[in-house]
């Protein structure tokens, strides 16, 4: 099986790393933080972070012709999980408001640092899209 990369143009262009790699019709999303296209995290907190990462996730999922629902698997790394827990209203509110009433398999990771030291979450996931809409990119 050939694994494609998925680079989309409304992403900051990816340096040793892909946004996403499809695998068949799986689509693996690469970890995702708040940059914005000038290459920096958003500011304003946890939700605004969480806006812009999870954005950054869908961007890529519907490169691949992926929509949230096919979403199977999501993963979020956290710098300060007791905020993140502080914000959760706010968070469900964003994450409706991005992928509707979609709840694929979850998990909450606390880590020490990300990548860029002003991020405090990280997003990656699993997607599983239909053939009738899946879009591979050229290479």
């Amino acid at each position: 099986m050939k694994h494609i990369p998925v680079n989309p143009a409304a992403l900051p262009t990816p340096s040793g790393y892909s946004h996403g790699t499809l695998a068949g019709n799986t689509l693996h999303l690469g970890g995702q933080t708040a940059l914005d296209a000038d290459m920096k995290i958003v500011p304003g907190g946890v939700v605004e972070q969480f806006r812009q990462a999870f954005g950054n996730v869908l961007t890529t999922l519907r490169e691949a012709g992926g929509l949230p629902e096919d979403l199977v698997s999501v993963t979020i790394y956290l710098t300060d999980i007791p905020d993140y827990q502080a914000h959760g209203k706010e968070i469900g509110r964003v994450w409706r408001e991005l992928a509707g009433p979609v709840y694929p398999a979850m998990a909450g990771i606390g880590c020490t640092a990300l990548w860029q030291p002003e991020a405090v979450i990280e997003i990656l996931g699993v997607a599983v899209i239909p053939e009738e809409r899946l879009v591979r990119p050229s290479r």
